[in-house]
């Protein structure tokens, strides 16, 4: 699989796309996945997707937002992280397919607040930090559960940003599907002792996003 790097310019900087075209015969849609505010799009559920779905039809883009094409350390304010995937737009529409919204962590808050104005086919959510870590009042479910769109959580057994049994249940105004990862933590990883391999554990994520991208209503 080639892939190809595109630098964009949005209002919050110089953004890059990394895709991974699809390899099937057809591709069906564009999933656009962003990286969280504390590393890139080496993150390995990340990395697992873009290995998995080209295969499946599904060309997959790797978005590193402005601040991190800078080379800063520090995740900018989440109001410009919307400006830089809003100015990243058009680009990851260009090849006219449908496109599907994602992120992990803060770049899964950043796809749920704009979802809706910005007409995506869908929002894929890893490891959405529904509160930080021992701050459970500090919910910001408001922003899933307003995306306005198909939306798949992806979350960690054990995820201290937020357990899955720590999620509201869906609404019909609100309604989104989650799926557990078993042992895992804010990053996937799970310890050697947990029972599922890191394969393994790569695989129930990429196996529940491939089997939600197959059921949207495109």
């Amino acid at each position: 699989m080639t892939t190809r790097t595109e630098s964009v310019d949005t209002p919050a900087g110089e953004a890059r796309i990394t895709w991974h075209p699809a390899t099937a015969r057809t591709a069906r849609l564009v999933l656009a996945v962003s990286h969280g505010a504390g590393g890139g799009i080496e993150a390995r559920d990340l990395r697992a997707l873009a290995a998995a779905l080209p295969a499946q039809g599904v060309t997959v883009a790797l978005v590193e937002q402005p601040w991190r094409v800078a080379g800063k350390k520090v995740a900018a304010a989440p109001k410009v992280l919307d400006e830089g995937w809003r100015g990243l737009w058009p680009a990851l529409a260009g090849p006219g397919l449908p496109v599907v919204a994602g992120g992990r962590s803060a770049g899964a808050r950043v796809a749920c607040r704009t979802a809706a104005e910005l007409g995506a086919a869908g929002v894929l959510a890893l490891a959405f930090p529904l509160h930080p870590p021992g701050r459970p009042e500090k919910s910001r479910a408001g922003e899933l559960t307003g995306a306005g769109r198909p939306t798949l959580v992806v979350q960690g057994g054990r995820d201290p940003f937020g357990r899955p049994d720590e999620f509201p249940p869906p609404t019909a105004q609100a309604a989104y599907e989650l799926v557990e990862v078993p042992h895992a933590d804010h990053g996937f990883a799970v310890p050697k002792k947990a029972g599922p391999t890191q394969e393994e554990t790569l695989e129930v994520i990429t196996g529940a996003v491939s089997a939600w991208l197959a059921g949207l209503p495109l």
